[in-house]
């Protein structure tokens, strides 16, 4: 069964995330883009509250924005997002830091990848693949509305087709490469995701007040995910 990860913002919604079912706590600062970072204190208090729980992940931020340091506080996953790096090589150096001690590195794939001016979702995957049991994390980096009509944000399958997707978390598996997919997905979406059979999906607004990301994290829309993705074992 796929598992759920859902963002946080603080120490109190990590407990609620927490209570609801979530497989994994991810913290982030969602009014700093796809993968704000939170400041340490927070990433500090957060793994305080989940005790150990849950395992605890955080984003880092863009890797072009420096943001190298990671705070030595037990996170079991910690990520980058990989805009602006289309022309560059650095990144693929990351895995190779999950050798030393400290949170394994998350490769991070942009499905809106040319927006992004990120590598494509086959280059970080290709990379993930020889580096077995490495974990990919699919995801979309523009979170904000973008149809004049419906008003809605795009998703992950606004860029990718769930045919395509399926196929890559069956290449995933072959490489013995975890996979979570995320990308502005609400029930619907993960629903349509389900054959894909990725390790986690991952939410922040379709948990939230009003779906909206910048809202507080809801226990019964956890809840809910966590049901959905049970009925679908």
């Amino acid at each position: 069964m796929s598992g759920l990860l859902v963002s946080v913002r603080s120490a109190q919604e990590a407990l609620v995330a927490l209570e609801g079912g979530a497989a994994i706590i991810d913290v982030k600062e969602p009014s700093r883009g796809a993968l704000g970072r939170a400041e340490d204190a927070v990433i500090r208090a957060i793994v305080r509250a989940v005790a150990n729980r849950r395992p605890v992940s955080a984003a880092m931020g863009e890797w072009v924005d420096g943001s190298s340091s990671i705070p030595d506080c037990g996170l079991t996953y910690v990520k980058w997002g990989l805009a602006q790096c289309q022309r560059k090589t650095e990144w693929r150096q990351l895995l190779n830091e999950s050798a030393k001690p400290g949170p394994q590195r998350v490769l991070v794939a942009y499905a809106d990848w040319q927006c992004a001016a990120a590598p494509s979702v086959d280059e970080v995957f290709c990379v993930a693949a020889q580096h077995p049991g490495s974990v990919l994390l699919v995801d979309t980096h523009c979170k904000e509305a973008n149809n004049v009509v419906r008003k809605e944000r795009p998703t992950l399958l606004d860029w990718l087709p769930c045919e395509w997707v399926v196929n890559l978390c069956e290449r995933a598996r072959e490489a013995h490469v975890k996979v979570a997919l995320a990308g502005s997905l609400g029930a619907a979406e993960i629903e349509e995701l389900l054959p894909a059979l990725p390790d986690w999906f991952a939410v922040r607004g379709a948990v939230c007040d009003g779906a909206d990301r910048q809202a507080g994290v809801q226990i019964e829309r956890v809840r809910q995910l966590v049901k959905l993705l049970t009925r679908a074992d």
